[in-house]
């Protein structure tokens, strides 16, 4: 007779002696053991360095050199100044109104104030490295969220840097090119989009020196810039409030083709009608993009764009003394001024300044000033600046990017490029990208897209902060107070909102790109930093799986809804691949969880096996399963710990499968060179992880605890399933085969053949379960084997049955597989009433039974009776092979296993097993399945 392996059995590993290897040694790092991971030691901190103590670098070491005022006040008072302080603010009040005007830097403001209060919340809840806002996301939010926000917040800085350098070269032509405010009629620099291209590529480029000699010149230049555009600011002001009207002395710009140049436009001073006209919203055309119309949108556009530098304090994080102090503080005291800043010179230039002005001459406030140096100067540093801290900003980001290695190898060359802590090649490449986004041209198209990309980083910065103050999680403790989930969701929607309404189209694009990177760097990037950091992912999960689990309520089950919630028990995973694929389709969404148990002594454990092999098996064969492995001092220990301690709340195994006893060696999957298993991962030289027991080394446990363990599980009211012959199982030939054509089912059981209804409990399990299977393999069709017995009511009387009774026997059984809405092929087996031997050793092996059960007085032949139902078995084995030549899967009838009261169990347990044995020989993949539990519903 053939007989399978014991690869699938089992719920055992080796004993804790020779290949073995080290049991549990992922518990060591739990309870003090040693660990093979030396990057996990705690160091000792060096004598006098208190900073060492605590994880930490001493910032004076480090290079970081700025406070609050240099490090963020600065840069995000200047960033937030932009090109629009002097350039565009009249733009904006002349089409929207001062009404308006003041509603859109509410809204931006309001938009920004939330995301700042997110921004101080994160920052001040751990030590910030590089990198900023990417920085911030990417430890809290995961690696697929950080690193493709980070990806787009760089191309942001990028587009701003660029839209600054567009403002730049726009002040710098209107003072210096043809009819500028200082030429007159002297030489005057020439004008045209290419020229303008040109002017733009020499400011970048200057911009590019500075970076390469350090972000650390800049922050330290970056007060002396303020002050400058400070008082530039305060000129204006004073020009507003000291100047009265010039009479009409301001000229239409040469670019501006849609009012009549020839004409000057009026300039009033301080005047009560002049406010009264300009309260109302005058939408007009844009000179400067080829004529369209301006609405909303655009304007709010234009005005968001100017004020997104609320990040370039976050972005200086690697150079900042005291991060966690210095960005909330530093960003919200420049958000404050600038604010103020804003209102003031809104409310002067509706009070002075005609709306036919303010949209036909952006640039009207140099002609207006009493010093007109003062608004040139203004422009051209605090466009400067801020093009070169979104630069600086970029080029960090990157840089950020690369350590984090979330794009692989393909940023190395950022890495390799540095140059005594100054990223040059990410300098150099975003300087690339800043010259590619200057060939738009248009200051307010610039603006828009800028304005989209900013927001996008802020919704996302808001998002981290509400998920991880929703999830409760106990280190998250920042110490800034000043904020709630509330305003983390208002900031969010109020981005989302106001993205669609400044353009539709690029916030869909950029929303749509951000998902392709989440999409991307889930599937390819490494595992690594995924684990180094956490992913606020996993914290939300865990506190929805939670309070879903608790409402979960086993007393409400009902059949309807029922689905095999199933737990495998292995020895080893390197022999039961094909066994724990097949189970994975088998679970039908369920639970799955895969058990084993390790047979020793707790005080003898020296370390512990490291579960990460169990979850790198399961991500290796790509199954959505669980582990459990336990210690106990025997295997059936082990089993009953498993069985009733896996799973959590509702959600606890209902069927347990076990392998099949036998004494084939097990087939190693992983070292079988045309196994689709096949792997390397799990050998570390001479030593194989989950070591099998190779041929001619004894069994771990003997049949008698195999059969105990059967026992075991019925007890617990579990549906068994024992499995043989999977190392057969290959389902990518299934899938093509033309061959292979069925699925079988056996309602039949062989120890105790009987005419009566062949779908009881155990047949209906067995007949839902094919079910399943047949969900996987819809190529396949279900065939049902009606075998035609003899009860002891008609023994003797073998062939009288009736061709009525048979009739309504496969009437019956058709009738209800209409009610279970199953589709399957009838066949009809004669063997066990036609053949008189057959039904007489049937009889006998239906005697032994009953003797086991204690319910007939036993039989002296023994032997005898032992040999009749072993020939009954091999004639029962005999008739499903011959019909399962184009058989993929068989399911057969499984019987109680002898009762653990019966007399001379361990003798009745080797009997049972080897009439299993004989009975499944040399079949396809097989399935011996026993149901305790009703598992189909007829009704609605």
């Amino acid at each position: 007779m053939s007989s399978n392996t014991d690869q699938e059995t089992a719920p055992i590993a080796a004993p804790r002696n020779g290949s073995a290897g080290s049991v549990f040694r992922s518990f060591g790092s739990l309870f003090g053991g040693n660990n093979s991971d030396t990057n996990t030691r705690p160091q000792t901190p060096q004598s006098g360095d208190g900073y060492v103590e605590f994880g930490m670098q001493n910032p004076e070491r480090s290079g970081r050199t700025l406070g609050t005022f240099a490090g963020v006040f600065s840069p995000v008072a200047l960033s937030m100044f932009s090109a629009l302080v002097f350039i565009r603010v009249g733009y904006i009040v002349g089409n929207a109104g001062l009404y308006i005007t003041l509603l859109q830097f509410l809204i931006a403001y309001g938009i920004l104030l939330f995301t700042v209060a997110s921004v101080c919340a994160i920052s001040t809840n751990g030590a910030i490295e590089g990198g900023g806002v990417y920085f911030m996301i990417s430890r809290t939010l995961g690696l697929e969220f950080g690193g493709s926000i980070g990806t787009l917040f760089f191309f942001a800085n990028v587009v701003g840097s660029a839209m600054a350098i567009s403002g730049c070269t726009e002040g710098i032509m209107d003072n210096f090119g043809p009819g500028g405010h200082f030429v007159g009629d002297g030489a005057t620099l020439p004008d045209g989009k290419w020229w303008r291209f040109l002017t733009s590529s020499i400011i970048n480029t200057c911009q590019l020196l500075v970076c390469l000699v350090g972000a650390a010149l800049f922050a330290k230049t970056s007060v002396i810039i303020l002050a400058t555009v400070t008082v530039s600011l305060v000129a204006t002001y004073i020009s507003f409030l000291a100047l009265g009207g010039n009479n009409d002395k301001i000229p239409v710009p040469v670019e501006n083709t849609y009012y009549n140049q020839s004409t000057f436009l009026p300039y009033t001073g301080l005047s009560a009608n002049t406010l009264s006209d300009n309260l109302g919203a005058q939408y007009g055309h844009d000179y400067t993009s080829n004529n369209k119309m301006v609405d909303f949108s655009t304007t709010f556009g234009v005005l968001f764009s100017g004020v997104t530098g609320i990040m370039a304090g976050a972005n200086m994080s690697g150079e900042l003394k005291n991060p966690a102090k210095s960005i909330p503080w530093g960003t919200l005291s420049a958000v404050a001024f600038t604010f103020v800043a804003y209102i003031i010179l809104s409310f002067l230039m509706s009070c002075t300044t005609p709306g036919v002005t303010m949209r036909n001459n952006y640039l009207f406030l140099m002609p207006v000033n009493a010093w007109p140096p003062f608004t040139a100067i203004g422009i051209l540093t605090a466009t400067f600046s801020t093009g070169l801290s979104n630069l600086i900003g970029s080029s960090r980001i990157l840089e950020a990017l690369s350590k984090d290695q979330v794009f692989g190898s393909l940023l190395n060359f950022v890495l390799h490029g540095t140059w005594k802590g100054n990223p040059i090649a990410a300098v150099a490449v975003s300087w690339v990208m800043v010259e590619c986004i200057l060939l738009i041209g248009s200051f307010n198209i610039i603006a828009q897209i800028n304005s989209v990309l900013f927001m996008l980083s802020y919704l996302a910065t808001n998002l981290a902060c509400l998920g991880i103050e929703l999830t409760g999680a106990p280190n998250f403790r920042p110490l800034f107070k000043y904020f709630t989930w509330h305003t983390c969701l208002v900031g969010l929607l109020g981005t989302l909102i106001m993205m669609f309404v400044i353009n539709p189209i690029y916030a869909s694009i950029c929303i749509i790109l951000c998902l392709i990177l989440v999409i991307a760097l889930h599937l390819f990037s490494p595992a690594t930093q995924a684990a180094q950091w956490g992913s606020i992912s996993q914290a939300l999960m865990f506190h929805q799986v939670r309070k879903y689990l608790l409402m979960l309520d086993p007393r409400k089950d009902h059949v309807k809804f029922w689905r095999p919630q199933i737990l495998l028990l292995v020895s080893s995973p390197r022999s039961c691949c094909p066994l724990v694929d097949f189970v994975n389709d088998l679970k039908k969404s369920g639970l799955y969880i895969i058990g084993h148990v390790i047979v020793g002594d707790f005080q003898s454990v020296e370390d512990v096996e490291e579960n990460q092999q169990w979850w790198s098996f399961l991500d290796h064969m790509r199954v959505k399963a669980f582990t459990e492995v336990t210690l106990s001092r025997s295997i059936r220990e082990g089993v009953q710990h498993l069985t009733r301690l896996s799973g959590i709340g509702a959600m606890k195994p209902n069927t347990i499968i076990l392998g099949f006893y036998d004494d084939e060696p097990p087939k190693d999957f992983f070292q079988n060179g045309s196994s689709p298993y096949k792997t390397d991962d799990f050998n570390a030289g001479e030593v194989h992880n989950f070591p099998i027991r190779r041929d001619g080394d004894p069994k771990h446990f003997k049949v008698q605890e195999y059969v105990q363990i059967l026992c075991d599980t019925l007890r617990m009211k579990k549906n068994l399933c024992l499995c043989r012959n999977f190392q057969r199982l290959d389902k990518n030939f299934i899938a093509i085969s033309k061959h292979v054509k069925y699925i079988d089912v056996w309602p039949i059981n062989v120890f105790n053949p009987t005419s009566g209804d062949p779908f009881d409990m155990v047949s209906l399990f067995m007949m839902q379960l094919a079910v399943i299977m047949l969900a996987k393999w819809k190529h396949l069709r279900v065939r049902i084997f009606l075998c035609e017995t003899n009860d002891e009511r008609t023994v003797g009387t073998f062939d009288t049955q009736s061709p009525q009774m048979e009739i309504f026997s496969k009437l019956k059984l058709q009738q209800s597989l209409k009610e279970l809405r199953i589709t399957a092929d009838i066949i009809e087996i004669e063997e066990w009433s036609r053949d008189s031997d057959f039904v007489r050793h049937a009889r006998t092996l239906k005697q032994y039974t009953a003797q086991a059960d204690n319910t007939l007085p036993e039989d002296d032949d023994g032997d005898e009776t032992m040999n009749r139902s072993l020939l009954y078995m091999q004639r029962a084995n005999q008739i499903i092979r011959d019909r399962s030549d184009q058989t993929a899967l068989s399911f057969i009838y499984l019987a109680a296993p002898p009762k653990l009261t019966t007399k001379d169990f361990a003798a009745r347990s080797a009997s049972y097993v080897e009439l299993l044995t004989e009975l499944t020989a040399d079949l396809p993949p097989t399935i011996l399945v026993h149901g305790v539990s009703t598992v189909t519903s007829t009704t609605l």
